[in-house]
């Protein structure tokens, strides 16, 4: 062998040796890299708004300027739907939904009722994989029976009836030191109240809070707030200057009393910031998996404890550093309540809850696209006075099927949204205003079918059941709403068929 060749080969030799060793130093190191990550979980964060309508936030479109400074920020360090919905429109059972990855009917919650024994649930997972559990506020509304799995309680009253932005900051610090000092990782629900009723500043707040002073006068006279109000108000909107949902008419009333929504609103984005702000100072935000969401639409007609497309549309953003790209905004794939809690555990690295009906959608925070996300089915069973409407709903990204199992025309609908102004005003409006009068017994009696196309008409105005052009439209998505219920077993199963035939 020539001394070229031979100092080829040794060459050759030696850098493959290096490569090797290169090779086997990278591996080495992403093992380490990967016991490191496994060393140390992924946190969660789960921030709940009450009664928060998509369009109030403003990097979901509402023009008031400034509305949700802390929830655009989060947006934009994250990813965004544009189409995510709540399973239900109801404060406890959505909850329902959203521990256990099941539809009401299959997880017992119809209404505010406990999730059947045996059903199991995110937090007792996570309880089980190790981590330091938190809830603030909403504490009676969140699997009320299995209690016992939270490390640390913190009910609405020592949070400003659930709408004190500096003391979810305190709280949320004192939390995480404590999850620090566990040496576990952790999970958070922090639960703002706003913008549920009542509404900052409202006659229904003063009434409330001189209520519950009437109630304690010989004994805390010297410890009255000065105002009548819940908790501190940050900012007050001038009723003029307010938008008005494209559901609602335009009227003084309720220009009041939203104007006092959204003076919740932003309440409520500053116990966003609140929280999010603790954890920053807690170095943990790099560590941490942030998932916001409202728990359904604003309490008042035509959006709350029921299912059109803005019952149950939510803000629905999830920062995960490290994964998801800052500011990605999905427009195609349409994520439900039912997802929450495999998607949680999924991004966790746990095993799916049992016989789950939803599925998670990482693959899409990861920048991929999923099969099978063009549709959600959303219900309504009980209302917390007890009642039962029932409703499901097929919202596809452009149209939407609603069955509406008791419309009769004689049942009324009765729900939490008609207290206050706006009900009261639309029916005083009614009786000069044809179309006003339409929309208030469409809302009171309903018919059994609807049929709507948000692209055209997003606020729901025309009901295109009996339009003999959609007759496709209609079949389709009836046969798609009747294969959920079959394969769900869904009680109102028969009722449909017979509304249907």
């Amino acid at each position: 062998m020539c001394f070229r060749s031979r100092r080829l080969r040794t060459l050759t030799l030696t850098l493959s040796g290096l490569a090797f060793g290169m090779t086997l130093s990278c591996t080495v190191d992403a093992m380490a890299l990967d016991t490191e990550t496994q060393a140390k979980p992924l946190n969660v964060l789960l921030i709940t708004v009450d009664d928060m309508n998509c369009d109030s936030v403003g990097i979901y479109g509402c023009p008031i300027q400034g509305i949700t400074p802390n929830i655009d920020k989060l947006a934009s360090q994250g990813m965004r739907f544009e189409h995510g919905h709540v399973t239900i429109a109801i404060c406890q059972p959505t909850r329902a939904v959203w521990m256990t990855g099941r539809y009401p009917h299959r997880n017992g919650a119809l209404g505010f009722d406990p999730i059947t024994a045996g059903v199991p649930t995110l937090l007792e997972s996570l309880k089980r994989a190790g981590y330091h559990t938190g809830i603030l506020a909403k504490v009676s509304h969140v699997i009320p029976t299995r209690g016992r799995h939270w490390d640390v309680v913190v009910p609405a009253k020592q949070l400003g009836t659930g709408r004190d932005p500096d003391r979810y900051y305190q709280h949320t610090k004192t939390f995480l030191k404590q999850a620090t000092a566990s040496g576990k990782p952790f999970f958070l629900m922090a639960n703002s109240q706003d913008p549920h009723r009542p509404f900052a500043g409202s006659l229904q707040e003063r009434n409330k809070v001189r209520k519950t002073r009437k109630n304690k006068t010989s004994k805390n006279k010297t410890n009255r707030q000065k105002d009548l109000t819940l908790a501190p108000i940050p900012r007050r909107y001038d009723p003029k200057q307010v938008p008005v949902p494209g559901f609602l008419p335009d009227l003084p009333e309720i220009r009041q009393e939203l104007s006092e929504y959204y003076a919740s609103v932003h309440r409520a984005d500053q116990i966003v910031g609140g929280v999010l702000k603790a954890l920053d100072e807690a170095g943990l935000s790099n560590s941490t998996l942030v998932m916001f969401l409202s728990d359904h639409g604003m309490p008042l007609p035509f959006a709350k404890t029921n299912c059109w497309r803005h019952s149950t549309r939510t803000p629905w953003i999830i920062r995960w550093p490290g994964v998801v790209r800052p500011g990605n905004h999905d427009r195609q794939h349409m994520v439900a309540g039912i997802d929450l809690a495999p998607t949680i555990l999924d991004a966790v690295g746990l095993p799916e809850l049992p016989r789950s009906d939803g599925r998670s959608f990482t693959p899409v925070l990861k920048g991929k696209s999923q099969a099978d996300r063009g549709h959600v089915i959303t219900h309504i069973n009980r209302t917390a006075g007890k009642r039962d409407f029932p409703m499901r709903s097929v919202i596809e990204r452009r149209y939407g099927y609603i069955f509406n199992a008791w419309s009769n025309g004689t049942t009324v609908f009765r729900n939490e949204s008609q207290s206050g102004l706006t009900m009261k005003a639309m029916q005083k409006a009614a009786a000069s205003n044809t179309s006003i009068a339409a929309r208030v017994q469409l809302f009171l009696k309903r018919v059994p079918e609807e049929l709507y196309d948000y692209q055209t008409d997003p606020d729901a105005q025309h009901n295109l059941a009996s339009d003999p052009n959609h007759r496709k439209l209609l079949a389709r998505l009836r046969t798609r709403l009747l294969d959920h219920m079959q394969s769900t077993n869904d009680p109102q199963l028969p009722a449909f068929i017979r509304a249907t035939r």
